[in-house]
């Protein structure tokens, strides 16, 4: 069982409930350590004087603060002295509706745990209500000597604590980018097909259907050449696409995302000259070679997502090529 990294009591009113704090997520990226060329030798950061080039023992270095070009400098012991101590409390401050908080202010994502089996009660009361009313509890604690400020809320009866970013971290986009539309209007018939792209495109949440396939490629590469093989290059990232009519390009992208189904029940009402033998040849051929054609469009990535649906087996490791393959 894994420790937690805070403890402490969730208190709201004149109610105190024992916590403990888990992390929620896990990175699975894979490391490497530098080495030098044509050896074995690791590679090591070191801290160097950049003056002399020697190194500096840890002990002897300070911290200095840029204050237009002299530093202010600052022990280490002076930093301890006025951090905050380590809380105990996590005080909830009020509650707010969860549509209210933004997700840009969202951080990182912890698990609250009661600490004892007599706490679950109260626990379990304060998850039902959260979850009943919609509301997040806000808090301020000390953890690592930081300060934080929290939204605790309910998710499926287990209390979730998120980190929130101060306001005062949250960056002005149009200072950011510089280049936002303003007040661009949209035609009544460009937002008609919009919709209509965003409906033939919305799908059932499943975290499950997506995972890091440059993940699964790194492996492949490693092991790869552990046994002395190479591994096929990736596709090139796809070029932009020239400025077409806005209008054509909705149009285009809405016949793309309409599903094979669909396609199969146009082709099969399209009539034609000849016998039905023939007129039901021609037809199979036509939804084949539109089935090709619109798998023909798609990126690898939007090709994967769709082996995954439709349980490919193999898919992590094929070309764009291969999974058109596997998927016409």
């Amino acid at each position: 069982m894994a420790r937690p990294v805070w403890a402490g009591a969730l208190s709201f009113g004149l109610v105190s409930l024992p916590v403990g704090l888990y992390t929620a997520t896990d990175s699975h990226t894979i490391h490497f350590h530098q080495l030098q060329r044509g050896t074995s030798d690791r590679i090591r950061n070191r801290r160097v004087n950049e003056r002399t080039g020697d190194e500096v023992d840890l002990e002897e270095i300070v911290k200095g603060f840029d204050a237009g070009g002299e530093y202010v400098l600052v022990e280490p012991k002076e930093l301890d002295e006025i951090a905050p101590g380590r809380s105990q409390a996590l005080e909830i401050s009020g509650f707010v509706d969860l549509a209210e908080v933004e997700p840009i202010y969202f951080d990182k994502t912890y698990y609250l745990a009661p600490r004892g089996k007599e706490y679950g009660k109260i626990y379990r009361l304060f998850g039902l209500a959260l979850a009943k009313t919609g509301k997040a509890g806000v808090a301020t604690f000390v953890m690592r000597q930081h300060e934080y400020l929290v939204a605790v809320k309910a998710e499926d009866g287990l209390l979730t604590l998120h980190t929130l970013h101060w306001a005062d971290e949250i960056r002005d986009p149009n200072e950011v980018t510089g280049s936002l539309p303003g007040r661009a209007e949209a035609s009544a018939k460009e937002l008609k097909m919009a919709e209509q792209l965003i409906g033939a495109l919305t799908m059932e949440w499943d975290p499950e259907a997506f995972h890091d396939t440059f993940r699964d490629k790194v492996a492949a590469l490693i092991q790869a050449k552990q046994a002395g093989e190479t591994l096929e290059k990736s596709e090139p990232a796809p070029k932009a696409s020239p400025a077409i009519d806005l209008m054509d390009a909705l149009r285009a992208s809405v016949e793309r995302a309409r599903s094979p189904k669909d396609t199969r029940e146009k082709a099969s009402t399209t009539t034609g000259s000849g016998s039905p033998q023939r007129r039901k040849a021609t037809a199979k051929k036509r939804v084949r070679a539109t089935k090709r054609q619109n798998l023909d469009s798609l990126t690898k990535t939007e090709l994967y997502r769709k082996a995954a649906a439709a349980d490919v087996d193999g898919r992590s490791s094929m070309t764009r090529e291969q999974l058109l393959k596997a998927l016409a």
